[in-house]
C-alpha cells in the first residue's frame, strides 16, 4: 500500500471519483489508500461538493511549509499537553471544514471550531484573534453570528474582559434558535396565506411550507429537550429510598 501524501495525480482521482458519485471506500479502493485518508482529504478541503484536485494540492503545500517553518521557529511554545500538535492543527481544519458545510460561514467556522478544541471552552476576543491570526473586528462579527445561533455565551472574567464560552448545552441551545427560527417561518407563511387568498395556488403552497415546517419546528424542540433530559439526567436514588449500598454492606 503507497503511503506517505498524496500526489496530484491521486487528488484529481478523488475528485473524479466524487464527480462520479463514488464513496469513499471504493476511491481509496482505487487507489490502494485507506478509506480514512480519502474522507480526511475531502473533508479537509471543501467537502465533497466543494472538492478541487488543484486547491486542495496547493494547501497541502502552504500546510507544509507552516509546519516546517514552527519547526525552524525557536520561540514556538513546547507543547505540554503531550498532545501532537501538527494532528490538532490539522483536525481542526477538517473540523472547521465540516462547519462549513453544513452551511456556517467560514470565519464563524474558524471561531467555533477553535472555541469547541479549547480544554477551558472559553477565549477571549484577544486570545482568538492571536490563535486564528485574524482581526478583532473579524471576531466580534463572527461572534456576533454564533451569539444569535445560540452557539455561543458571554461572560465577564476578572479583569472585566468579556469571555466567549461554549459548553455542554451549546447545540441544545443552537437547535432551540433553530426551531425558533422555523416558527417565525411557519408565522409568515401563514400570514401569505391570507394575504393571497385561501384556495389560490400560492396560498395553497404557503400554507404546504407552514404545516410541513411547523412539524420540523415542533419536532425539534421536542427531540432537544428530550436529548438534553437524557443525556444529563443525574443516577437517581436507589429503588424504595434508600442510597444504594456498596456491595461491603
Amino acid at each position: 500500500m503507497p503511503g506517505g501524501r498524496l500526489t496530484q495525480q491521486e487528488r484529481q482521482q478523488i475528485a473524479l471519483g466524487l464527480a462520479d458519485g463514488l464513496a469513499y471506500a471504493e476511491i481509496a479502493r482505487r487507489l490502494d489508500r485507506p478509506t480514512s485518508t480519502v474522507t480526511r482529504e475531502v473533508m479537509r478541503n471543501g467537502g465533497p461538493a466543494a472538492y478541487r484536485a488543484d486547491l486542495a494540492h496547493r494547501a497541502t503545500e502552504r500546510r507544509t511549509r507552516r509546519k516546517q517553518a514552527a519547526h525552524r521557529d525557536p520561540k514556538a511554545p513546547p507543547q505540554t499537553d503531550g498532545r501532537d500538535a501538527e494532528a490538532v492543527r490539522e483536525y481542526e481544519e477538517t473540523f472547521t471544514t465540516v462547519l462549513i458545510g453544513s452551511g456556517m460561514p467560514k470565519m464563524m467556522s474558524r471561531v467555533m471550531a477553535c472555541l469547541c478544541l479549547t480544554d477551558s471552552g472559553s477565549l477571549t476576543a484577544s486570545e482568538l484573534a492571536q490563535r486564528l491570526q485574524v482581526s478583532p473586528a473579524s471576531v466580534s462579527k463572527a461572534i456576533a453570528f454564533l451569539d444569535s445561533q445560540g452557539l455561543v455565551r458571554r461572560e465577564a472574567d476578572e479583569g472585566r474582559r468579556e469571555r466567549y464560552v461554549v459548553d455542554d448545552d451549546v447545540w441544545y441551545r443552537s437547535m432551540m434558535a433553530s426551531a425558533r427560527a422555523i416558527a417565525q417561518v411557519v408565522d409568515i407563511a401563514r400570514q401569505g396565506v391570507g394575504v393571497l387568498g385561501p384556495g389560490t395556488q400560492a396560498a395553497t403552497r404557503l400554507e404546504n411550507v407552514a404545516r410541513f415546517l411547523d412539524f420540523v419546528s415542533e419536532s425539534t424542540a421536542r427531540a432537544a429537550e428530550q436529548a438534553r433530559d437524557i443525556l444529563h439526567a443525574k443516577p437517581g436514588p436507589a429503588a424504595g429510598g434508600a442510597e444504594e449500598q456498596s456491595p461491603d454492606h
